[in-house]
C-alpha cells in the first residue's frame, strides 16, 4: 500500500505541473506610505554587462564601495556578464522561481518581455517623484539627477505601455570606422555624410581589384578583403527601414517589416555580396580585427566599440604584427537621404525588479538612482564611446575636458573613441528608437536574420529572388513566433480559461487527494484499534 501511495503522490506531482498554466501572482509594489528609512540589513544583487573591459569592472566595484560606504546596511552583490543575451536568458529563467536580481542592466526590448509576468519589475514614476526616496529625498544620501536631468530622448526609450520601468545608463549609436587609405587609394574621398550608394560603389571597387591569377587584391596587397562588414544586422536592417520610412513595426506591436521595400533591400544586398564585396560578424567574424589587420574598409559598429577600431586601438583581438598602419575616421551610418540623417539611438538601461520586501524594493532603487551619479556616469562614459545620458554629467567640466583632449594618448583620451562619442552628442536630434512591447526582442532578432540568410545563400551560391524571399518571410515569422507577438504594448497578458485536459487533470487532482486523505485517515483509526487490543 505504501508503495501505490508513493505512486499516486508522483501521479499528483505530475499533474499538478502539467496542469498549472500561470505564474504565482506578485503584489505590486507601492511606496510605504509612512517611513523612517533603511533600517534593516539589506542584500541585494546586481546584474551587469563589461565586455570583458576591465575599466568598466573596476568603476562598478568602486560604484558599489562608494554606495556601500553611504549606506553601511545595504550590501551589494555584482554579478558580471559578457552577454546582453545572456542577461535575458537568465532573467527570463528565474522570473518563473522568482530568483531574479533586485537592479539589472537590460535593454527596453528585453525588459519588455520581463512585463509579461505579474508585477515583475517595478514602475518607476512614482518614485522618481517621491519626497523621501526619488531625487534629492530625505533618504537620499547622493546628489541623484532629477529627472529632468536625464536626456529626453534617453528616458522615453524606458517608456513601455505609458509607464517608465527603467533608467537610462549610458547611451551609443552606430558608427562606420573607415580606412580612409584604402579609399583613397581606390580614387575617393570620404564625404562628411556617408550614403549607401558611396559605400556600396567603393566596396564594390575595392572587390573587383581581386587577382584571380595570384588571389591578391590589389587594394590592399593582401589575399583577404572583405570591403563592408556589419556588426549588428538588426540594427542594420532596422535602421534602412526608418530612413526609407518603409515600415517596421508600430508601437501597438503592429509588425511591418515584411514588405515589398525591405525585399528590395535584401535583393540590393544579396547583389554585393555577391561580388564579394559585404559580409557580417556572425559570418566573417568581428569588423574591427579585419579593419586593424587593413582587410575591411568599412566596419560598422557601436560607438560602444571604438576602443577596439584602429591602428591604436587601446583593444585588439589580433596580433600586433598583423596591424597595419592607417588613419581610422569615424562617421555615421550609410544613409538614403545625407540632409535627413537617422540613426539608431542605443544602450543599456537600468530595471528594477519586485520582492517581496517593499524595503528591499527601496534599497535597490537607491541603488539605481547611484547609477546615474556624475561620479559614475563620467567615469564609464569614458571607457567607450559612450554618451552619459545626464545633462549634468553631459555639461559637467570634467566630462567637457575629457571631450577637448582627444588624441592626448591612445587610452582614456583615445582619438577614434572620443570622435565616437562626439558623433551622437553631435546628432541627438538625428537619432530614433524602435517601439517597445512584448516581442520587440523577437522582432529586432527576426530584422537581423533577414539580412544573415540572405547573404549566406548567395555564399552558398542558392537562389535568392522574390520568391525565396517570400519563403525566408515565413520561415522567419514562424522562428520567432511573429504571428503570436502580443500587440498590447506591455503587461500580463490574460491567459483565458483553462483548457479542457487542464480542467480534466484539476477534477482528477481534487479526487486523488480525497482518495488520500481517506486512505491516511482508515490507516490512523486501524492503528488505533490495534493499540487498544495491545
Amino acid at each position: 500500500m505504501k508503495k501505490l501511495l508513493s505512486l499516486t503522490l508522483a501521479l499528483l506531482l505530475a499533474l499538478s505541473l502539467s496542469a498549472c498554466h500561470g505564474s504565482q501572482d506578485r503584489t505590486a509594489f507601492t511606496v510605504p506610505e509612512a517611513s523612517s528609512g533603511l533600517t534593516g540589513e539589506y542584500e541585494i544583487t546586481f546584474w551587469a554587462k563589461n565586455d570583458t573591459n576591465m575599466a568598466q569592472t573596476n568603476i562598478y566595484k568602486q560604484a558599489i564601495a562608494d554606495f556601500q560606504s553611504l549606506y553601511p546596511n545595504i550590501t551589494v552583490n555584482l554579478r558580471l556578464y559578457t552577454d546582453y543575451g545572456d542577461i535575458y536568458n537568465d532573467v527570463i529563467t528565474n522570473i518563473a522561481t522568482e530568483t531574479t536580481p533586485n537592479v539589472c542592466i537590460s535593454y527596453p526590448d528585453h525588459i519588455a518581455t520581463y512585463l509579461t509576468g505579474d508585477n515583475v519589475v517595478v514602475p518607476l514614476d512614482d518614485l522618481l517623484t517621491d519626497p523621501d526616496y526619488g531625487p534629492g529625498g530625505q533618504y537620499v544620501l547622493f546628489d541623484a539627477p532629477a529627472k529632468e536631468e536625464i536626456v529626453p530622448q534617453f528616458l522615453e526609450e524606458c517608456q513601455i505601455g505609458g509607464q517608465t520601468y527603467a533608467l537610462p545608463y549610458m547611451r551609443s549609436t552606430e558608427a562606420c570606422y573607415i580606412n580612409r587609405d584604402l579609399v583613397e587609394a581606390l580614387g575617393y574621398e570620404v564625404p562628411d555624410v556617408l550614403t549607401w550608394d558611396f559605400v556600396w560603389e567603393v566596396s564594390d571597387a575595392a572587390a573587383a581589384t581581386l587577382d584571380p591569377a595570384t588571389g591578391i587584391y590589389g587594394v590592399n596587397g593582401q589575399e583577404v578583403l572583405i570591403p563592408f562588414i556589419y556588426k549588428s544586422t538588426d540594427n542594420m536592417m532596422i535602421q534602412m527601414t526608418q530612413q526609407l520610412g518603409s515600415g517596421y513595426s508600430t508601437a501597438a506591436g503592429d509588425i511591418q517589416l515584411f514588405n515589398d521595400t525591405t525585399s528590395g533591400l535584401l535583393l540590393d544586398i544579396a547583389s554585393h555580396v555577391a561580388k564579394g564585396s559585404f559580409s557580417t560578424f556572425k559570418i566573417s567574424s568581428y569588423p574591427g580585427n579585419f579593419l586593424n589587420a587593413g582587410q575591411c574598409i568599412f566596419a560598422v559598429d557601436s560607438t560602444a566599440g571604438a576602443t577596439w577600431m584602429g591602428t591604436d586601438a587601446p583593444l585588439m583581438d589580433i596580433a600586433a604584427e598583423e596591424v597595419v598602419e592607417f588613419e581610422t575616421v569615424v562617421r555615421a551610418v550609410p544613409q538614403f537621404d545625407p540632409d535627413h540623417p537617422k540613426m539608431i539611438s542605443q544602450g543599456p538601461s537600468v530595471c528594477v525588479f519586485n520582492k517581496e520586501d517593499p524595503q528591499e524594493v527601496l534599497a535597490s532603487w537607491l541603488f539605481a538612482q547611484f547609477l546615474l551619479t556624475k561620479e559614475v556616469q563620467i567615469p564609464y562614459s569614458q571607457t567607450e564611446g559612450y554618451v552619459p545620458v545626464t545633462t549634468t554629467a553631459q555639461e559637467d567640466p570634467a566630462y567637457q575636458d575629457y571631450l577637448s583632449r582627444a588624441g592626448e594618448d591612445t587610452d582614456t583620451h583615445y582619438q577614434v573613441k572620443i570622435d565616437a562619442a562626439k558623433l551622437l552628442l553631435s546628432n541627438l536630434e538625428n537619432t530614433f528608437t524602435t517601439p517597445v512591447f512584448n516581442g520587440s526582442a523577437s522582432l529586432r532578432d527576426a530584422a537581423g536574420q533577414l539580412i544573415e540568410e540572405v547573404t549566406k545563400s548567395v555564399r552558398r551560391d542558392q537562389p535568392v529572388n522574390e520568391e525565396t524571399i517570400a519563403q525566408l518571410y515565413e520561415d522567419t515569422k514562424a522562428l520567432y513566433h511573429l504571428d503570436s507577438v502580443s500587440a498590447s504594448g506591455s503587461g500580463k497578458r490574460e491567459l483565458g480559461p483553462l483548457p479542457g485536459t487542464s480542467v480534466a487533470l484539476l477534477s482528477l487532482l481534487g479526487a486523488a487527494w480525497v482518495c488520500i486523505l481517506l486512505y491516511l485517515g482508515l490507516s490512523a483509526l486501524r492503528r488505533r484499534r490495534r493499540s487498544k487490543k495491545g
